[in-house]
C-alpha cells in the first residue's frame, strides 16, 4: 500500500497546496470534514455544495435487482464481495482518503458501490499504483476497475468495458494565467506537467510531435506522480501548466481557488469522444452484469446523485456502453 496522507483540513492541505502558494485554504478549522465544490462540476459553478470528508460518507444506496445479480458469477456471489481495484487515494474527487487517512472516498468508490447495491454483493475497494490494477485483473486478484480507466482498443484487446462517465482533460495553471489551450500550438514552446504512462501524456507527446513537424518549439513535457509536487511547481512557476483529468482539475480549482482551467479536451483527442469505465478481464463473465447494474442506477436516478454530490454532472451519459469505440492505438 503506498502512504496514505492526512486529510484533516480542505482540499488544499490534503495536497499539500498551502505551501505550495503560501496562502491558506479556504476557511475550515482543523476539526472539519466537509468541503466545497462546485455543484456543477465546473470550475466557475454556482453556489458549490458540502461535500463530506469524513469516513462515514452516507453513501447514495440503491436497492439489489434479483434479475441481475443472478448475471454474476457463482464464485463472486458465493463469496459475496465485489472486488474492486483502483489507483491510491491522492486524486479529489475520484478517489483519496478520508480525515481518518484509511476510508477511500470518492466518485469512483460511491459508483463502485451502486454496482455492488445492484448485484447484492458488499463492495471492498482496494487501493494500488496504476500498473497493479491491471496486474491484478489480469491475476484474477480483483474482479473489476474503477479507476478513471479510459477505452482504448488496445486495452480491449485484454479487457472487457462498461462506460459510466465521459474522459475529458484540463490544463490547469496557477489563477491569473493570460494564455488559454485550444489546439495544440498552444503548448508549443510551454513546460506542461504530466503523469507518466497516461493518456494524458501521450496526447501531450503527440502535440509536441506535431508543432516540432510544423516548425513549432517542442513541449517541455515535465513527469510528476503526485499532485503536491505538481502544485508546488505550478505554485513557483516551474510549470505553465499541468494536464490531468477533468475532474480532479475541477475539484481542486473549486475548492481551493488558486489556480484555473485554461482549456480542456477530450480524452480520446480530436476525433474520438473518450469514455471512461468499468473495467474486467476479458470474457470472466463479470461485465454484462456490470453493465446492467450502470444501466440501472442511470435510470433510477442514484447515479446523477453521485455525480451531483462530486461536482461531476458535466461528465455524465445516458447510458452504460459495453465494449464501445475506444481510443485508437496510435493515440494511446
Amino acid at each position: 500500500m503506498p502512504p496514505r496522507r492526512s486529510l484533516v483540513r480542505t482540499t488544499a492541505a490534503l495536497l499539500g497546496l498551502a505551501a505550495a502558494f503560501s496562502l491558506t485554504a479556504c476557511g475550515t478549522s482543523a476539526d472539519d470534514t466537509t468541503d466545497t465544490v462546485a455543484a456543477t462540476g465546473s470550475a466557475k459553478g454556482g453556489s458549490g455544495s458540502k461535500i463530506n470528508l469524513g469516513p462515514d460518507q452516507n453513501r447514495v444506496t440503491t436497492p439489489k435487482v434479483d434479475s441481475i445479480a443472478a448475471l454474476v458469477p457463482e464464485a463472486i456471489r458465493k463469496r459475496g464481495t465485489l472486488e474492486i481495484v483502483g489507483t491510491t487515494g491522492t486524486a479529489p474527487p475520484l478517489g483519496f482518503y478520508a480525515t481518518d487517512d484509511k476510508t477511500v472516498i470518492g466518485v469512483e468508490p460511491d459508483i463502485a458501490s451502486l454496482i455492488a447495491n445492484v448485484l447484492g454483493l458488499k463492495p471492498h475497494y482496494n487501493t494500488v499504483d496504476w500498473a497493479n490494477i491491471f496486474v491484478g485483473l489480469d491475476s484474477g486478484k480483483y474482479d473489476a476497475g474503477l479507476s478513471n480507466i479510459t477505452v482504448t482498443e488496445e486495452r480491449k484487446e485484454k479487457y472487457d468495458f462498461a462506460t459510466y462517465r465521459l474522459d475529458n482533460l484540463a490544463f490547469e495553471a496557477k489563477k491569473g494565467a493570460d494564455w488559454k489551450v485550444s489546439k495544440p500550438a498552444d503548448v508549443a514552446g510551454r513546460t506542461i506537467g504530466v503523469g507518466s504512462g497516461t493518456n494524458q501524456e501521450k496526447l501531450l507527446v503527440t502535440w509536441s510531435e506535431e508543432n516540432v513537424k510544423k516548425g513549432l518549439k517542442p513541449t517541455d513535457i515535465k513527469y510528476y506522480q503526485n499532485a503536491t509536487d505538481y502544485y508546488l511547481a505550478l505554485g513557483s512557476g516551474r510549470l505553465d501548466a499541468y494536464l490531468g483529468p477533468n475532474p480532479t482539475a475541477a475539484y481542486h480549482v473549486a475548492s481551493v481557488g488558486q489556480t484555473e482551467i485554461i482549456g480542456t479536451y477530450s480524452g480520446g483527442g480530436a476525433d474520438v469522444q473518450g469514455e471512461i469505465a468499468a473495467t474486467t478481464k476479458k470474457e470472466n463473465g463479470l461485465i454484462k452484469a456490470v453493465q446492467e447494474a450502470l444501466n440501472t442506477v442511470i435510470k433510477n436516478g442514484t447515479y446523477q446523485k453521485v455525480l451531483d454530490r462530486w461536482g461531476l454532472a458535466n461528465e455524465a451519459v445516458s447510458s452504460s456502453e459495453l465494449n464501445p469505440k475506444g481510443l485508437p492505438k496510435t493515440n494511446q
